[in-house]
């Protein structure tokens, strides 16, 4: 077994906080969340940061033309949650780039650590299918102190 790599320095934003109840359809035959639920549970999380950081990824789409896609996702299995398990998933931005963001995330239960992941996002013009900047409100949004 691998294990996710650390952070090489300190994370970009401050921790975001996403509660999540696990319900029985996430859930596997053995009673525990399957697998690719924990993804779904970052996927979330992850939107609702760039909500509360004053964006919607249908507005940002809709008016500017640009989504966010998964580009690269490393993953560490800990620990199993079960039915009605709350488990917070904490998100961070490790790395902010021109076209991507690198987001760290962790998934607890109470203080336990059950899954961590690395996933790598990319900003793509819809249009062209192809990498397009973050534009800079974002950006300073994500990063208040990054210059544009």
């Amino acid at each position: 077994m691998y294990a996710v790599p650390s952070p090489t320095s300190e994370p970009v934003s401050p921790p975001f906080a996403w509660p999540v109840r696990v319900y029985y359809e996430d859930t596997d035959a053995a009673g525990m969340v399957y697998y690719a639920n924990y993804f779904r549970f970052c996927e979330r999380a992850r939107t609702e940061y760039l909500r509360a950081t004053g964006f919607e990824q249908q507005t940002l789409r809709d008016d500017r033309g640009i989504v966010f896609v998964v580009r690269s996702v490393q993953a560490d299995y800990l620990a199993s949650a079960k039915l009605d398990d709350m488990l917070t998933v904490i998100t961070t931005i490790e790395r902010l780039g021109r076209a991507s963001i690198g987001f760290g995330q962790k998934i607890l239960r109470d203080e336990a650590l059950l899954f961590q992941a690395r996933v790598d996002i990319a900003c793509i013009d819809q249009s062209r299918g192809k990498a397009a900047a973050i534009p800079a409100d974002v950006r300073r949004q994500l990063h208040p102190s990054s210059s544009s």
